[in-house]
C-alpha cells in the first residue's frame, strides 16, 4: 500500500512569496525523503542550473485527502545542501537556539479576505456595501460572507493537529481571522504556513480566492494584519521585562517595518486601528499603538505584548526572528532573564 505526501514549500516570488506544492506517492510507513523541483519556475533558480531541493521539516495528517495521507512542509535548499537564499526558516533556527533559555512563545492572528469575481465576498456587483461596523463578529447572511469556507478551514486545521485557537469575522465584509498559538516560534510559524495552504486549497473548491493583501480595498476600510503576540519566560513572570521589550522595539523601528510585509505603508496609516508605519508607540489597551499591552497584563503584572504592525502577508519566520532577537537581546542587557 502507499500514501500521498503533499510537499509544500515557500517560493521566491517578490515582493511577497507564494506557496507551492506537489504530490509524491510513498510506501506506507516511509518517511518523506528529500525531493527536488524546478527552481526556475518558482523564482528560485535560473534555467541552466534549475535544481532545488525540498527538505521536509514538518508533517501532519492531510485533512483534505484523509486516510493516511500527509502534508509535508519543506525548507528549500541548494543541491550542495546549504539553505536557499529565500529560506527564511533557516535564518530563524540559530536565533531560536541562541535565545532558547528565554522560552519565547508566540500567538499569531492571521487576517485574510475572500474575493470572488474580482471583488470582496459580500460586496455588491457595483458600488460598496454599508460602512463597516456590523460585520465584526457578526451573524446573519447580511453581515457575514464565506462562513462555510471558514468552518471547513477550522475543521481542517483541527484534523491536521495544528495549534489553532479561534476564528472570527472581521471588520470588512468577506474578511476573517484565525488565531494560532501559543507555541514556540518554529512551531507557530510552520503551522501558519500550513494553515495558509489549507485556506487557499479549501477556498479553491468554493471558487473563492483567499488573499493576504494588507489593504485589499482602498479607502475607509480596515486593512488585514497578522497581529503577533509575544512573550518570554521573564515577561510571563513580571511586568518590567514587557516594558523593556517595548522600548527595545522602538529602537529598531525601521528594521522591523522592512520585514513585516510588503505594502505596510498602505495599511499602517494611523487610521483603522493602526499606528503610522514610520512612528513607534506602545500603550495599555491601545489598538492605535504599534504595540498593545493588554489591560489584563497590566492588571496581572505579567504576560505578553501584541505587536500590531505585521501585515497579513508577512513571513512569520521573519517576524518571530526579529521579535526574539530584539527583545531577548534587550532583556539580557537589562539582566531580565
Amino acid at each position: 500500500m502507499s500514501y500521498k505526501a503533499e510537499y509544500i514549500w515557500i517560493d521566491g516570488t517578490e515582493p511577497t512569496a507564494k506557496l507551492r506544492s506537489k504530490t509524491k506517492i510513498l510506501p506506507d510507513g516511509a518517511e518523506p525523503p528529500l525531493w527536488g523541483f524546478d527552481g526556475s519556475s518558482t523564482n528560485q533558480a535560473v534555467g541552466e542550473a534549475s535544481d532545488c531541493v525540498l527538505r521536509p521539516v514538518f508533517t501532519c495528517p492531510d485533512p483534505i485527502r484523509g486516510g493516511d495521507h500527509r502534508l509535508v512542509l519543506c525548507e528549500v535548499h541548494l543541491p550542495d545542501g546549504t539553505p536557499h537564499p529565500t529560506n527564511n526558516r533557516a535564518k530563524l533556527r540559530p536565533v531560536v537556539e541562541r535565545f532558547a533559555a528565554h522560552e519565547p512563545w508566540f500567538g499569531i492572528e492571521q487576517e485574510y479576505t475572500f474575493f470572488q469575481a474580482g471583488r470582496p465576498l459580500g460586496f455588491p456587483d457595483t458600488g460598496f456595501p454599508a460602512p463597516q461596523g456590523p460585520y465584526y463578529c457578526g451573524v446573519g447572511a447580511d453581515e457575514v460572507f464565506g462562513r462555510a469556507i471558514v468552518e471547513a478551514h477550522l475543521d481542517a486545521c483541527l484534523a491536521a493537529g495544528l495549534p489553532i485557537s479561534g476564528i472570527n469575522a472581521e471588520v470588512m465584509p468577506g474578511q476573517w481571522e484565525f488565531q494560532l498559538g501559543p507555541g514556540g516560534p518554529l512551531e507557530i510559524s510552520d503551522a501558519l504556513w500550513v494553515a495558509r495552504w489549507l485556506l487557499y486549497r479549501i477556498a479553491e473548491d468554493h471558487k473563492v480566492v483567499a488573499t493576504l493583501d494588507p489593504k485589499p480595498v482602498k479607502g475607509d476600510w480596515n486593512g488585514a494584519g497578522a497581529h503577533t503576540n509575544f512573550s518570554t519566560k521573564a515577561m510571563r513572570e513580571s511586568y518590567a521585562p514587557i516594558i523593556t521589550a517595548c522600548e527595545a522595539l522602538g529602537e529598531r523601528l525601521k528594521e522591523h517595518i522592512a520585514a513585516y510585509g510588503h505594502g505596510i505603508e498602505e495599511r499602517l496609516t494611523g487610521r483603522h486601528e493602526t499606528a503610522p508605519w514610520n512612528e513607534f508607540s506602545y500603550g495599555v489597551g491601545d489598538r492605535g499603538a504599534s504595540v498593545r499591552i493588554p489591560w489584563q497584563v497590566e492588571a496581572d503584572g505579567k504576560g505578553y505584548l501584541e505587536d500590531r504592525r505585521p501585515n497579513a502577508n508577512c513571513d512569520p519566520y521573519e517576524v518571530t526572528r526579529l521579535l526574539i532577537d530584539t527583545c531577548c537581546t534587550a532583556l539580557e542587557k537589562a539582566g531580565q532573564l
